[in-house]
């Protein structure tokens, strides 16, 4: 069963930054990297069990999947998916990123 997928406010927030500071050097890039994560909900909406779990948040239904260099992390729920954050790889998280 496909889950819908929600983007919270912080999730859109970091992919804007992202979007922002990178079309400053590569516009194309830029959407195109946009383009790609936002395809990636595809994956975890058919299969939210897919990605792995985030292990900082140390919780099994906080989830996440790469688009290099980039993470996506998701909260897995019964009827829906929530894409919580969108971080570079490198990038310290601090929990709870919600």
């Amino acid at each position: 069963m496909k889950r819908e997928v929600f983007w919270s406010e912080t999730a859109i927030g970091h992919l804007e930054s992202i979007a922002r500071y990178i079309a400053q050097t590569s516009p194309m890039y830029a959407e195109r990297l946009v383009d790609r994560i936002f395809s990636r909900a595809d994956q975890f909406a058919a299969f939210p069990e897919s990605g792995r779990s985030v292990p900082e948040a140390a919780r099994d239904d906080i989830r996440e999947v790469f688009e290099e260099p980039y993470r996506v992390m998701y909260l897995v729920q019964t009827s829906r998916v929530d894409v919580i954050a969108v971080v570079h790889a490198r990038q310290l998280v601090v929990w709870p990123v919600m």
